[in-house]
């Protein structure tokens, strides 16, 4: 037996299948280094908080067989056929399937393989969009009508997503929901004061092309005769890929930019690894969050979500989710690859405790709906209808009428 139908049978004989709600997740997971698999990690976890004897599982998506957590129940193996095709015997011993969508995800062109995973489903699926392109291929495009066909529920984190979905695919608008990306509760804890000597302005992420660092390190510059002029504090290990591909190359030409703009004293790359504890004790310490993304198509991201929920000031280049969910007053949205606005535009918050302070009570005001609690309560509620419409038995949807009026 291969190392993923042993993770099956595993399951199967330590008692998952007890009675109330199971939900397969579908994609990556930790240790895997990406969004997704955090997303996952904390959704799964947040889903079983939420839901009175839910179980989650996790079929995994990898590149090969590897030792998996005790949440995983099946590994597809991308460009394995055998895998892929036996995960749908996996999902059908759940009663809810939570697909986890990102191009690059899945195995095939485009990641199309995850229509070959679906083949055999015959529970409700939800499908998580975290990506919906602005100028799709018509391959891409396939792919996500496919995947609207054989979803029960389509759903994205922002209104910019969902209308940004509407008009460039062809699928059901009765049958999109918005939920939005979860977020950890990172209140300053009591009595807790950050003295630093400096302001620090704070960006964290896997460290690679196009997260806009350049625009950063440069608008840093622009501040460097600020008293005290703010520090930088880049955050993250390097993206796995572009390690394997170029080692710390990237890293250090960042590092090189620094030194050349005169700013080397204050910018700090900083690639240690921090769990979620150490991780919300950086944010807090911040005084803002910058988020100078070149990526105009970012319809969610899951670190802004962070940086509101931690009630702390953002600027942000001006990529849909920042615009959308900054508007009402918790940042600042600056034009792409322009260091002189983003300069601007964290002095005015670094020099200005007042409205530092706005910023902050209107990020508190947004956090309540973003909390992970409160993302899992959503989903919860969303899959009563679906099993009502299953018959808790796999059943096919009938014409989708719970479903919609559930996300209409």
């Amino acid at each position: 037996m291969t190392g993923a139908g042993a993770l099956m049978n595993e399951w199967s004989m330590t008692g998952g299948w007890q009675p109330g709600v199971s939900v397969g997740m579908v994609g990556t997971f930790p240790p895997t280094e990406c969004g997704l698999a955090t997303f996952a990690a904390a959704l799964g976890d947040s889903l079983r908080a939420a839901g009175d004897g839910c179980r989650v599982g996790m079929v995994e998506v990898v590149d090969a067989p590897r030792t998996a957590r005790d949440e995983v129940v099946y590994q597809v193996v991308r460009g394995d056929r055998h895998t892929v095709g036996a995960a749908s015997s996996a999902l059908n011993s759940f009663d809810v399937v939570v697909l986890q969508h990102e191009f690059g995800i899945f195995g095939g062109v485009d990641g199309d393989e995850v229509l070959d995973i679906l083949e055999g489903v015959h529970r409700p699926v939800v499908t998580v969009l975290h990506t919906v392109l602005e100028q799709p291929s018509v391959h891409q495009r396939d792919i996500i009508e496919q995947l609207a066909l054989r979803s029960a529920v389509l759903v994205v984190m922002t209104l910019a997503a969902r209308s940004r979905l509407l008009s460039r695919f062809a699928v059901d608008p009765r049958r999109v929901m918005v939920i939005p990306h979860g977020a950890h509760e990172n209140r300053s804890l009591p009595g807790e004061r950050h003295t630093a000597a400096r302001p620090t302005v704070l960006t964290w992420g896997l460290l690679g092309p196009g997260k806009g660092i350049e625009m950063g390190i440069d608008a840093i510059a622009l501040l460097r005769t600020m008293i005290p002029a703010p520090r930088y504090l880049v955050a993250g290990q390097t993206h796995p890929k572009v390690r394997a591909a170029s080692g710390e190359a990237y890293r250090e030409s960042l590092q090189q930019r620094a030194a050349v703009r005169g700013v080397a004293d204050l910018v700090d790359f900083d690639d240690d690894y921090r769990d979620l504890p150490a991780l919300q004790a950086l944010i807090r310490a911040a005084d803002v969050v910058l988020l100078p993304y070149e990526s105009r198509d970012q319809v969610t991201s899951g670190v802004l979500i962070e940086a509101v929920a931690s009630r702390k000031p953002v600027v942000a280049t001006d990529f849909p989710h920042a615009r959308e969910l900054l508007s009402g007053g918790a940042g600042i949205v600056v034009p792409h690859h322009d260091a002189e606005a983003t300069a601007q535009a964290m002095g005015r918050i670094l020099r200005d405790h007042r409205l530092a302070r706005q910023m902050a009570d209107e990020a508190a005001r947004l956090a309540a709906p973003m909390m992970w609690s409160a993302v899992a309560r959503r989903y919860h509620d969303m899959f009563a209808p679906l099993l009502s419409d299953y018959g808790m038995v796999g059943a096919p949807l009938l014409a989708g009428a719970g479903v919609r009026s559930q996300v209409a």
